[in-house]
């Protein structure tokens, strides 16, 4: 598994970019929550055999939670998300889901472990391993997808194997199989290598870039004292600064 400081690192700068106006330590927590939640499966692995990367790295799960997060903020007349939390609620939680899926689900599908994302309807698991290149001679290579791939999957995908061939060891479950491990050897990988430090620091530093700019935008409209401006989006109800579908008090 990619380790759980990288995936929240990611998932933080994936709320930097797309949260816009919504941007804020609460949000930007929410996020990072939904990146990091399926690699709670590893839990589960010590009663669910094979669940982790596997139970909540499928591709159902986002795929469900969209369609109903569509059908309301979308499709449906009277949204509750919307109704509920405004426009900030309808925007984190589209981030959040993508996130869960991108981050959280994408980090294990790209890194060593591998994601079974057709989980339980298939079982097995893929990599996404390869290369692409252009060469003089032989033109563009790439190898992530072949129509060949080696192992059980169905997908064109790399795959190391099955829930009952391919245990997976983390902190939680040493060994990837089910029951406790008290003797086991457990190690906590903080970074794996270099470029994931580089993805730490460079999250912080844009988590705290984003933090002071949004504090100076703060101070200066504060500073303008223009109250007016103020009640005219009171009296306009819920207006997204980003230009996203609002709730006015005329419509409810």
């Amino acid at each position: 598994m990619a380790p759980t400081l990288v995936t929240a690192a990611f998932g933080a700068l994936l709320a930097a970019a797309l949260l816009g106006a919504a941007f804020d330590r609460r949000s930007v927590a929410v996020v990072v929550a939904a990146a990091v939640l399926p690699d709670a499966d590893a839990a589960a692995s010590l009663v669910v055999p094979g669940a982790t990367n596997a139970l909540l790295h499928n591709v159902w799960i986002p795929l469900v939670a969209g369609a109903v997060l569509y059908w309301d903020t979308v499709r449906r007349r009277d949204s509750r998300v919307r109704a509920r939390y405004g426009w900030r609620g309808v925007r984190i939680a589209w981030v959040s889901l993508a996130a869960f899926a991108v981050v959280g689900i994408g980090a294990d599908l790209f890194g060593l472990a591998g994601a079974n994302l057709l989980y339980p309807v298939a079982d097995a698991y893929y990599v996404v391993d390869g290369r692409l290149l252009f060469s003089t001679r032989d033109g563009i290579v790439q190898t992530f997808v072949a129509a060949s791939a080696e192992g059980p999957g169905v997908l064109p995908l790399e795959s190391p194997g099955t829930t009952a061939s391919h245990a997976i060891p983390t902190w939680t479950n040493p060994d990837g199989r089910p029951g406790l491990s008290p003797g086991a050897e457990r190690e906590f990988h903080v970074v794996r290598a270099g470029w994931q430090a580089v993805v730490v620091v460079a999250a912080v530093a844009l988590l705290a870039v984003r933090a002071v700019g949004d504090a100076g935008s703060t101070g200066d409209v504060g500073s303008t004292g223009d109250a007016g401006s103020t009640g005219d989006v009171e009296a306009n109800g819920d207006a997204d600064p980003n230009g996203d579908a609002g709730t006015t008090e005329a419509d409810r």
